[in-house]
């Protein structure tokens, strides 16, 4: 038997709270991957899922690096605040192609999110679709390494997930 890793701990968690919302109704996983790369020795773990009615999708991105894992197997010569992983949380919709949309989904995400986490918004389209219609994925990245420590905002992190896909499906009219 092996012990597991703060990344494995978390993902365990997180994962375990999602299903939980699933089984409940509240929400619908779409997607989920458990990936290791070998050659970089890291691990990546995802999972999307969305509101029941809506089509605006949510998901989870945990990374765990060699440095991660390092920190904490060898705690004596790294330090012990390395260990755990990055957190990416990515929002994706189609909306319509108005600055003043994107204004008011940063407005959304912040007040949600806060100021601390860097919140970036990327677009996709096709120039040669004349209804402007363009796919919005938000992301909140949190830039520090989330560690076992964390473990209870881990749970609650995805309650303001859900309560982002409310928001913008609200904002959205979908």
């Amino acid at each position: 038997m092996f012990d597991p890793t703060a990344f494995d701990n978390m993902k365990t968690v997180t994962e375990g709270a999602l299903y939980d919302l699933d089984l409940a109704g509240e929400i619908t996983i779409i997607d989920r991957n458990d990936v290791l790369n070998i050659a970089k020795m890291s691990r990546q773990f995802t999972i999307s899922f969305k509101l029941p009615a809506h089509q605006i999708t949510a998901t989870m991105e945990m990374t765990a690096e060699v440095k991660h894992l390092a920190a904490e197997l060898l705690p004596g010569l790294l330090s012990n605040e390395t260990a755990g992983c990055y957190m990416k949380l990515q929002f994706c919709f189609k909306t319509h192609d108005k600055l003043s949309n994107y204004q008011s989904i940063a407005d959304i995400l912040r007040k949600i999110w806060g100021d601390e986490r860097k919140i970036s918004q990327s677009v996709e389209y096709n120039p040669l679709d004349n209804s402007r219609k363009i796919k919005n994925v938000v992301t909140v990245d949190f830039s520090r390494t989330i560690g076992e420590a964390q473990m209870d905002d881990l749970v609650e992190m995805i309650d303001f997930m859900v309560t982002t896909l409310e928001q913008l499906a609200t904002f959205l009219g979908s």
